[in-house]
């Protein structure tokens, strides 16, 4: 039997696992039946655990490479006994399916799961599972768009405020000063002999 082909099965069996524990017997004491009914429903709805559905197939797909890997002269020793190995733990799926009832039973109402389930059984809710994963990886672009103009718009009215403030505490440049002589000019009083002059007193004989 080829390798995809057990795993496809063994697929197979985990969902039809899954159908069975939905309607399996009450397991929990302090969560009444018709809560986690309605848990087991809003489990189903929104399709809650199918993530998990390829886990074992895929555990038996490793181990059995694996194993051919050291012992090629074993190959088909290994698929059989992996597929059988497997195919028995196939019904441990219901394990899961119980105790993602229990979970949302421990968090939303009766009430709440049953409008879960209904809203989820609908075609507007179904559309909503099919193409959300879409919808996200639209909404995450946008949003990486708008953060990068943000950003950049941010940074540039910050820098702008920053640098007039600045510009206005900066010290004013000081004005000349009316009383300095000009450049290469005598100093403005009189007290200075005109060039070759005598000395304006009377004492010369």
């Amino acid at each position: 039997m080829m390798l995809p082909k057990r795993v496809r099965r063994l697929s197979t069996l985990l969902a039809a696992s899954a159908v069975l524990a939905l309607s399996s017997p009450v397991f929990a004491q302090d969560v009444s039946e018709s809560h986690l009914k309605a848990a087991r429903a809003a489990v189903a709805a929104i399709h809650a655990t199918d993530s998990f559905d390829n886990i074992l197939p895929q555990a038996a797909a490793a181990l059995e490479s694996q194993l051919i890997q050291k012992n090629p002269d074993m190959q088909e020793l290994i698929g059989k006994t992996v597929t059988e190995k497997a195919l028995g733990m196939a019904s441990r799926r219901a394990d899961l399916e119980k105790e993602a009832a229990l979970a949302y039973a421990k968090v939303f109402s009766e009430k709440d799961l049953n409008d879960i389930a209904t809203f989820y059984s609908s075609d507007a809710g179904k559309k909503l599972l099919d193409s959300g994963p879409a919808v996200t990886r639209d909404l995450v672009k946008a949003a990486d768009i708008w953060q990068n103009g943000v950003a950049r718009d941010l940074a540039q009215q910050v820098g702008e405020t920053l640098a007039a403030a600045a510009k206005a505490a900066a010290p004013a440049a000081p004005a000349p000063d009316a009383t300095a002589p000009a450049d290469g000019s005598a100093p403005a009083d009189n007290s200075a002999p005109a060039d070759n002059s005598a000395p304006a007193d009377d004492s010369q004989n």
